[in-house]
């Protein structure tokens, strides 16, 4: 294959990775702009598909955990603990998956997020902690 080829598949995964980055929190930004930067540059270092492939689930991977430490800082900064510490959130039957502790109690996609870190339920805004 070309290199005009191999930058052009490269250019096209960074910019699905922008694309279908839909989430606006810092976790789901972090992934996406990890995921493309780590598809340019795995690709560019390697002139393989396979390389950008693995530079990006590389980015993605580093991005998402580097997002989730800022959202949880913003979240300790904006919203110190309640008298007591903040709520954990419920186990449910399915991994991944927690019962909130802030009506209207809704199921909140924890997967991804560590044990014991803050999340903040999208239906309420509370914030609780990961079982």
């Amino acid at each position: 294959m070309s290199i005009k080829r191999h930058l052009g598949i490269i250019s096209g995964v960074a910019l699905l990775a922008l694309t279908l980055n839909s989430c606006d929190t810092p976790t789901g930004a972090g992934a996406g702009y990890g995921a493309a930067a780590g598809a340019i540059i795995g690709g560019a270092a390697t002139g393989r598909v396979r390389g950008a492939a693995i530079g990006a689930a590389a980015g993605a991977a580093t991005g998402a955990l580097i997002g989730a430490a800022i959202e949880a800082d913003e979240a300790r900064r904006t919203y110190p603990p309640p008298p007591g510490g903040y709520p954990f959130a419920s186990r449910t039957g399915t991994f991944g998956f927690v019962r909130s502790p802030y009506p209207p109690y809704r199921i909140v996609d924890v997967r991804g997020i560590p044990r014991g870190e803050l999340v903040r339920d999208p239906s309420s805004g509370g914030i609780f902690r990961n079982p």
